[in-house]
């Protein structure tokens, strides 16, 4: 039997984007494209750029020299949010001076099937958050889904009724699937939800500022996560894509409230427009609401206590909030791999994560050592085969090169590699616009 030199297995099928973006990264490669998983001995060396179901893993812990993977089997210790919560908890008991104790809200996790069970939890797990909604009217808290993405499930609340009114509703959307609304979940198919405290001082920026059109006569300030592109290869080393996204709500922010009749406790008078800056929730705004970080570069600060009006967002504001990403993740990372049960990262693989965080703005902020800082960077989530095709196609560029660097840092490594050789100890030469956050080596037969 002839055995050709080497063969990407690429399917994508409900991501076609992400496909032609694999395919064109591929292609000053010398691989043989296919859209089926070939017989492993009909080849030199296998990579599976593919979705994670489709991905053969057990090929790829049985064959560690010839077959790379674009996903690590086990890493729930990352992309779940439940098993997140626990992982950051878990690693700052053990190091109480680690960034993340500022850059992660506070966060609870619960299994939960029947509202009728919060009951026994406000005596339980959820007895100090219980003390804390019931000794302040001001602070909102905000309700996730463990397993859901796209701003599934999302809901804000303030006292223990609203939080039982909230799984009362989610209780009759699984009894009635037919009649459930946009970001409704069925309960009775999660259970897994965190509770995480809501950030009352986001940083607020007009993205019209930066609009074809020119600025509007009068600026309103607008909520925004940031979503960065992380990629993840071998055991263990991890890069950030500077030009990261800023994708904002469709309506000026407001201040977590009710609408009409504070007094009215009714679920539905929540108004989450203001608060909602995920792209999936907003389809029918096309590429609007989505920039460049780079590009806010220069707009007026719109939020804060008014104490610095006209003060603008500068690059070297830009440049601290990035390397504060870079510095989270790492250290992000650094917690799961002590949580060897749900990540275990393997030499032939690589992951590509979308990490959202927010932006605080506390103009006399100052961190957990006491040093000053304006810009807090908040980590909400970390998302496996993020959804790139909502970024539109004003910045497609932006896709293209991410897929390219991609490819140098963790793909052709893999093809240049002789069958056999111990992996090289050499610092790679890293793509433009990638930043190297993490950089270690992970114990053990396979990685682990």
């Amino acid at each position: 039997m002839q055995i050709m030199m080497a063969a990407a297995f690429v399917s994508w099928p409900s991501a076609p984007l992400t496909e032609s973006l694999v395919k064109r990264a591929l292609s000053n490669l010398s691989v043989s494209v296919v859209t089926s998983l070939p017989d492993i001995h009909e080849y030199s060396k296998l990579l599976q750029w593919s979705t994670y179901d489709a991905i053969d893993h057990d090929l790829t812990h049985r064959n560690p020299d010839n077959v790379l993977s674009s996903s690590y089997t086990i890493r729930k210790a990352l992309i779940r949010k439940h098993y997140l919560a626990r992982c950051i908890h878990s690693y700052l008991t053990k190091h109480l001076g680690s960034v993340l104790k500022d850059a992660v809200p506070r966060t609870w996790d619960l299994e939960i099937s029947y509202a009728d069970e919060l009951d026994e939890m406000w005596s339980d797990q959820l007895w100090d958050l219980g003390n804390e909604i019931d000794g302040s009217e001001s602070q909102w808290w905000i309700l996730k889904p463990g397993m859901a993405d796209r701003g599934m499930g999302i809901r804000l609340f303030n006292s223990k009724d609203s939080l039982y009114q909230i799984f009362e509703e989610f209780e009759e959307c699984s009894e009635d699937e037919d009649q459930t609304s946009d970001t409704s979940v069925i309960i009775s198919q999660l259970r897994h939800f965190v509770i995480q405290e809501y950030i009352p001082t986001p940083l607020l920026l007009d993205p019209n500022e930066r609009s074809a059109l020119g600025p509007p006569e009068n600026l309103q300030g607008h909520k925004f996560h940031l979503r960065a592109y992380f990629v993840a290869s071998g055991a263990l080393q991890l890069f950030m894509y500077d030009r990261v996204l800023a994708l904002f709500a469709s309506v000026p922010y407001a201040s977590p409230m009710k609408r009409g009749d504070v007094n009215n406790a009714a679920l539905e008078n929540i108004d989450l427009t203001p608060h909602l800056t995920n792209t999936s929730l907003q389809i029918d705004r096309g590429e609007e609401g989505v920039h460049l970080l780079d590009e806010l570069s220069g707009c007026h600060i719109l939020s804060g206590d008014g104490t610095d009006c006209g003060a603008l967002f500068t690059p070297e504001d830009i440049e601290n909030i990035k390397v504060q990403m870079g510095s989270v993740l790492a250290e992000t990372f650094k917690a799961a791999l002590e949580m060897p049960i749900h990540f275990q990262p393997l030499p032939n693989a690589f992951e590509l994560y979308g990490v959202d965080f927010l932006v605080s703005h506390e103009p006399t902020g100052l961190d957990s050592l006491g040093n000053s800082r304006i810009f807090q960077i908040k980590l909400l989530e970390v998302n496996s085969e993020p959804a790139i095709e909502l970024t539109g196609r004003r910045l497609h560029r932006i896709l293209e090169d991410l897929f390219v660097a991609i490819e140098q840092v963790a793909v052709l490594p893999f093809f240049e590699k002789e069958v056999g050789c111990v992996p090289s100890m050499e610092v790679p030469v890293v793509p433009r616009h990638l930043r190297m956050c993490l950089d270690t080596r992970v114990r053990g037969s396979g990685g682990w």
